[in-house]
């Protein structure tokens, strides 16, 4: 007589797998074909998810990170043993400084045979764990399930970011009972990974924060990334507006706030931080980009805002911390608040910002040849969509882009972030542009940035998408060549071939090309690579002379 295990259907672990990745609203699985993948492979054209296959696995995992910047969901991909593993770990190690939610599936050697020397036999799980929030290998074909739901739910525990499931070769092929699937892996979890159920931060932090608030002549909000994944822009900007608080954003933040808004600056922004008497800083790190804390004044009050408490500790004092629910926490400020004059301090920013933006009208319409970026980021700004999705992949021609090209709504401005990881942007795009296929996706690239991902290119046509890309050619390693050349009077190892026709390669590999040596030559060309219909480079040359005033330092 046949017992109930028996009678239970039979799958394999890759079916298993690729049952839970559905179950969690996975839909695109990105990769590099690999033998210990096969049965993950089957199992997800079972279940109707789609396969993305690349030509390096550090684009898979840029992708699935880039899926989650876009999506504020989790991006996932598969990664084959051994070198497949460690060639996507550059990406693990920056969607855990981003804290972007996804999750990488990594082939294994069998268990069985474990040290005897299979073909890309290594444990991974302990090099991969300092880049993940999560990593384990499972015992069984049945463990599988259960190891790929707690992976899911780590990946969207506050803080957010990446996790890894190592599947043995044999255990992946193996059978197992079919799971039962009724129960929904995401129930009680709202749309940030925050239990739904919690609360905003309540108690003496918080009661401390709007008496500051309540208390300010000068108050200033400067937010990041976490205010991005705890979906806090709509509070951010009713907090904003209720108060009259003038609002700076960078990383993922950009857009929470639209650039037009009476209330965003960004030209002012040293004036007003170091001005400020009170700042909330929300969801973003005093790290290199704020000075470590010095980009504020002396005296200014430090509000620290953010989904959960700061995995370093502070570089400088703070007067309060608030750590919840971002938006729950915004709202609750408001209401505790009720209104602020500080007309006077917003229109002394307001001159502050105008004036500087003027100062910048001589290079927006510079006409050399070889180009000043800030020109061609004129000319892109011009043919540029609201909802267009912007990717800088770049050293000094992306800093340009990221202080003069405007964003105007939620995750519409993807970077490297504070890994500082060139290469990212061919995955990233790919990602975005499949997300949101009605939208235009621009992928800003450096001819230094385009060696670690070029062949990319052959992915993006292979799978119809047609990504715009838009390469500030100079010939050399800005970010490297200008500063060692003022430290020393000489630079080593900073130098590229210039004028290298990097379209025509995008050509070879199925895109289009356009080579631009003038000015007048760029709209033409970027209305011509948006028509394409296909994945576009337009390579500008630009001058290799320019470099970026920058104010940040590496520590």
């Amino acid at each position: 007589m046949p017992t109930d295990a028996q009678e239970q259907t039979q799958l394999h672990g890759g079916r298993h797998v690729a049952r839970r990745l559905k179950a969690h609203g996975v839909t695109k699985l990105f990769t590099l074909s690999g033998g210990h993948l096969f049965s993950v492979y089957d199992g997800c054209r079972e279940e109707g998810i789609e396969i993305v296959d690349v030509r390096h696995e550090q684009a898979a995992a840029f992708a699935a990170e880039g899926w989650a910047k876009v999506t504020r969901q989790p991006g996932v991909c598969a990664l084959t043993a051994g070198p497949g593993v460690t060639n996507g770990m550059s990406a693990m190690g920056s969607a855990l400084q981003n804290h972007s939610p996804m999750v990488v599936l990594g082939g294994r050697a069998p268990a069985f045979r474990w040290g005897q020397g299979s073909l890309q036999e290594i444990d991974h799980v302990p090099f991969v764990r300092p880049l993940v929030k999560y990593a384990a290998t499972p015992t069984s074909t049945a463990e599988i399930p259960q190891l790929v739901d707690q992976a899911f739910a780590a990946a969207m525990r506050p803080h957010t970011g990446p996790t890894f499931v190592d599947l043995p070769l044999d255990h992946v092929f193996m059978e197992a009972p079919e799971e039962d699937m009724a129960a929904d892996p995401t129930a009680g979890w709202g749309p940030t990974g925050v239990d739904a159920a919690a609360s905003p931060s309540t108690g003496g932090g918080f009661e401390r924060a709007a008496a500051l608030l309540r208390d300010a002549e000068r108050p200033v909000i400067m937010a990041g990334t976490n205010l991005y994944w705890g979906h806090g822009e709509h509070e951010l900007r009713a907090l904003a507006e209720t108060l009259g608080i003038p609002v700076f954003l960078n990383g993922l933040a950009r857009g929470c706030l639209p650039a037009d808004h009476e209330l965003f600056f960004a030209r002012a922004r040293s004036t007003a931080l170091k001005g400020a008497d009170v700042a909330l800083v929300i969801g973003v790190p005093m790290d290199f980009r704020l000075g470590f804390g010095g980009a504020f004044g002396d005296e200014t009050e430090i509000v620290a805002i953010d989904v959960a408490e700061p995995e370093r500790s502070h570089p400088r004092a703070v007067a309060a911390e608030c750590y919840g629910d971002v938006g729950s926490t915004l709202s609750g400020l408001r209401e505790a608040v009720g209104s602020l004059d500080t007309r006077e301090w917003v229109g002394t920013l307001r001159e502050v910002e105008t004036e500087k933006r003027a100062a910048e009208e001589e290079l927006f319409t510079d006409e050399r040849a070889p180009l000043h970026p800030m020109r061609l980021y004129r000319e892109l700004a011009g043919v540029l969509d609201r909802n267009a999705i912007v990717i800088g992949d770049g050293g000094d021609f992306v800093s340009y882009a990221g202080r003069v090209l405007d964003t105007y709504e939620p995750g519409c401005w993807l970077d490297p972030g504070p890994f500082g990881c060139l290469g990212c942007g061919t995955g990233y795009a790919l990602a975005a542009k499949l997300a949101h296929p009605d939208r235009q996706v621009v992928l800003l690239q450096g001819d230094g940035a385009f060696g670690f991902s070029g062949m990319e290119f052959d992915t993006l046509a292979r799978h119809g998408v047609d990504v715009v890309a838009v390469m500030g050619n100079n010939g050399i390693w800005g970010l490297e060549k200008h500063p060692m050349e003022f430290l020393y009077g000489y630079s080593v190892a900073a130098d590229l071939r210039p004028e290298t026709r990097y379209d025509q390669l995008v050509e070879a590999l199925g895109g289009h090309g356009s080579l631009v040596r003038t000015p007048a030559e760029v709209r033409p060309a970027l209305e011509r690579a948006f028509s394409a219909g296909v994945p576009a480079l337009v390579n500008v040359l630009t001058d290799p002379t320019v470099a970026y005033p920058r104010s940040a330092n590496l520590a």
